[in-house]
């Protein structure tokens, strides 16, 4: 069966909160907008229990109405927002951009890419079931939760050290479970991490991630005595850093860092004439009030560019 096509003013590819906030600006100017999202509507946004520093919010506001906030104001303006609709393949090189889902292909004047990052996961038992309830990618999102508590930090990188000396000054106890049995950072970190006297090293491998309502306790196999220790905590935290959701974006021509981090200027544009990048996808601020920031420049951007070529 052909698909549909669906001519447009500016196609957004994401819908988290860069992607949000980039259709509330392009259609409140007045341009056609739709916003594709390969999963629900928030991204990872939607999964926090609560989000704290978002400004306007005194006391702090849930991940999921934050986002259904925005996305009710982006529709309110008429932007078109569809769910489960997965990108397959993108031709973004020449002034009409073609976009195709796995349910109809696009054409549009601009691009708007707000994919976001996936967090690498540990791949245990437990992890999936515990996400929100314990379990946590974001030290600087989630952290304050677990104010003088025992808590886990798991990673071998310079991320899991900065993130468990973050933590040290709010818990009472912190494990950095590391798969490496030396770990050697650069600097001062190493020696901060020694003079931090409520941060525990741990060089084992976590097996499973145990609990009820809520996370209880981290079970992890000890390199040295190569037995299993199971450690209480009530957080969980997995610093292992990001991969930006880009594989296919990338392939269309895109220009990405080492790190696979869409490369943008201080307007969000890529080296590519009208498509533009937001959020988490190029590695700026990680925050959702910087990807909203970022979403919202990329709008204006993209929407002064489909006017100029409109012309």
């Amino acid at each position: 069966m052909e698909t549909e096509n669906q001519k447009t003013d500016i196609l957004i590819i994401g819908g988290g909160p860069a992607g949000l906030a980039a259709a509330i600006y392009s259609a409140w100017l007045g341009l056609k907008t739709v916003v594709l999202e390969a999963g629900i509507v928030g991204g990872r946004a939607w999964l926090a229990p609560k989000i704290e520093n978002f400004p306007g919010f005194e006391f702090g506001v849930k991940g999921s109405d934050l986002v259904e906030k925005m996305r009710l104001q982006a529709l309110r303006f008429h932007a078109e927002i569809a769910e489960s609709e997965e990108i397959v393949g993108l031709d973004l090189k020449n002034e009409c951009k073609h976009v195709v889902s796995r349910k109809q292909s696009y054409e549009a004047d601009a691009v708007i890419i707000a994919t976001g990052t996936q967090r690498r996961k540990l791949l245990v038992a437990g992890e999936t079931d515990f996400v929100g309830r314990g379990v946590s990618y974001c030290v600087t999102c989630d952290g304050p939760f677990f104010r003088n508590a025992t808590v886990a930090v798991v990673g071998n990188g310079e991320e899991a050290a900065i993130d468990a000396l973050f933590m040290a000054d709010l818990a009472n106890q912190v494990l950095l479970v590391s798969e490496q049995q030396d770990l050697n950072f650069e600097g001062t970190l190493m020696e901060r991490l020694r003079n931090k006297p409520n941060i525990e090293i741990v060089n084992g491998q976590v097996e499973r991630i145990v609990g009820d309502e809520a996370v209880r306790a981290i079970v992890i196999l000890e390199f040295g005595s190569k037995r299993e220790l199971e450690r209480n905590v009530k957080g969980i935290f997995v610093s292992l850093g990001g991969v930006p959701l880009t594989a296919i974006v990338k392939n269309a021509g895109v220009a990405t860092d080492a790190g696979g981090c869409l490369v943008v200027d201080r307007q969000q544009k890529t080296n590519l004439e009208g498509v533009f990048a937001a959020g988490d996808c190029t590695c700026g601020g990680m925050q959702v009030i910087t990807a909203v920031g970022e979403g919202a420049m990329a709008a204006m951007r993209a929407s002064a560019y489909v006017r100029k070529v409109k012309i």
